[in-house]
């Protein structure tokens, strides 16, 4: 494809994506195609021979865009949002042109040392104190493992990375709460702390961790003969957006010397409010943390801020160093390809840069403090409700609800119930929530942040989840 040809197509996809971005709460949220059906519409063999763009344009129009689920619609009220911005676009454009691969200082410089000013911005936003270092990820899955594999190395003085876990190391234990993202214990099992060796500790009436029950948990195992290594707490839990005491937690992993990391994935962007610091209260005694501003800071996904203590050890833990990667720089700058578990690293901060510049702190405040009014608000209709319970506390912008009607002492199967009206919801395409357990109980996963979410959205969906739950009463 020759410049001028680039140039034309460049200008028609821009135009689509701008007329995307203003059309987009017109579509179905969630894609309403069956099972294989964009697998029949894409041919079998590879073509021989070039096609035009414009057929494949065409193509993507017709066949491919049906089998979207859009995150970017402001109805997207499931999982966490993976929100999104103009500003992100553009950046993200430029960083696919320039085509970088940053795995060290040398490949990229402007990559490697805006990574370093933009996680300093962004520990200072957040209120991290300034003797932690950060570094971006591709999620926070990656960050708890590389969390994971440094606790491991740091209580095994890194021998597990030289001879391989043994009698004397296969008892390194793991502690997180039972309401703690599946990431913890995907990434203990790659580590190699192995699923039995994880304790998932039980959680108080406010779904957040129980300290006293940690500490019982550790002295236990220590009795065992077992090796306590790793804490993983939660400022934000996936379920119902628990926040564990870090202070309480931080204290505890101190007394017996334990590694503790904070996944603050979702929750961790509200830390840029200054009514919002007390739920990290103690996160400066942790020894990594994470946060993902490509959940709820306007950055289009993958963009994870991995922050820690200790980047030596990290570095440590992870670096491999082979003839075609030495370079003469390696005394004065940051490669942080020793950081993160791929050696491939793209130019991330790109992105996180164009956003902060182009909203502000402030900018960014304002928006995330509307999803948590909007929040506020649904809690408010649920709560007058007198057919629908909030089973949960609200946690800034996320509820957990359920359809709760009377039924004057007649059996009904309310998680049954809850089900129907969930598919109902999804199936219209004009919404999209996803499904929780609480305590064992079925019920509805209201999370707002998409970037463009405003009150008439929420009413709306407000509207069509009565409506819905009227038919099927």
């Amino acid at each position: 494809m020759d410049i001028d040809e680039f140039k034309k197509h460049g200008h028609r996809l821009v135009d689509w994506m701008a007329e995307y971005m203003g059309s987009v709460g017109k579509l179905p949220v969630r894609s309403q195609v069956k099972p294989g059906q964009i697998t029949d519409l894409l041919q079998e063999k590879p073509p021989k021979k070039g096609e035009s763009m414009d057929s494949i344009l065409e193509d993507f129009e017709t066949n491919i865009l049906p089998g979207v689920t859009h995150w970017q619609h402001p109805k997207f009220f499931a999982y966490f949002p993976a929100n999104s911005s103009p500003p992100s676009v553009l950046a993200e454009m430029l960083t696919a042109t320039l085509g970088a691969q940053c795995m060290m200082w040398q490949t990229s410089p402007a990559a490697t040392e805006m990574e370093t000013r933009i996680m300093e911005w962004l520990s200072e936003m957040i209120g991290l104190p300034n003797n932690f270092s950060g570094v971006i990820q591709d999620s926070a899955s990656s960050a708890t493992l590389c969390a994971l594999l440094t606790a491991r190395e740091k209580i095994t003085g890194w021998a597990v990375n030289k001879s391989g876990f043994n009698a004397e190391n296969s008892k390194l234990i793991v502690y997180t709460s039972e309401e703690a993202h599946s990431s913890t214990e995907k990434g203990a099992k790659i580590a190699g702390f192995g699923r039995d060796n994880i304790r998932f500790i039980r959680t108080d009436s406010q779904f957040g961790m129980c300290a006293d029950t940690l500490r019982a948990q550790i002295l236990s195992d220590l009795e065992q003969g077992a090796v306590p290594t790793c804490v993983v707490a939660s400022i934000g839990t996936t379920g119902v957006g628990a926040v564990d005491p870090i202070r309480k937690i931080a204290s505890v992993c101190e007394e017996f010397d334990l590694f503790l990391h904070v996944d603050a994935a979702w929750a961790g962007s509200a830390m840029i409010l200054p009514e919002q610091k007390a739920m990290a209260d103690g996160v400066e005694l942790a020894d990594s943390i994470v946060i993902n501003p490509h959940k709820w800071l306007l950055t289009n996904f993958d963009c994870s801020a991995h922050f820690v203590k200790d980047p030596e050890a990290l570095v440590r833990t992870l670096t491999i160093l082979p003839e075609y990667l030495k370079n003469n720089e390696s005394e004065n700058i940051i490669d942080y390809r020793d950081w993160s578990i791929p050696l491939g690293r793209r130019f991330r901060a790109l992105k996180l840069w164009f956003v902060i510049r182009y909203y502000g702190v402030e900018g960014l405040q304002e928006i995330i403090r509307k999803h948590i009014k909007l929040a506020s608000q649904v809690e408010e209709w649920i709560n007058r409700s007198s057919n629908f319970e909030l089973v949960t506390p609200r946690s800034l912008s996320l509820i957990n609800f359920r359809f709760l009607p009377e039924h004057n002492g007649k059996f009904l199967d309310i998680d049954e119930l809850n089900l129907k009206l969930l598919n109902e919801l999804n199936d219209s395409g004009s919404v999209y929530f996803t499904q929780n357990r609480v305590r064992g109980d079925f019920v509805i996963r209201w999370s707002i942040g998409q970037t463009n979410t405003e009150l008439r959205h929420v009413e709306d969906a407000w509207i069509q989840v009565q409506k819905i739950a009227s038919s099927l009463n």
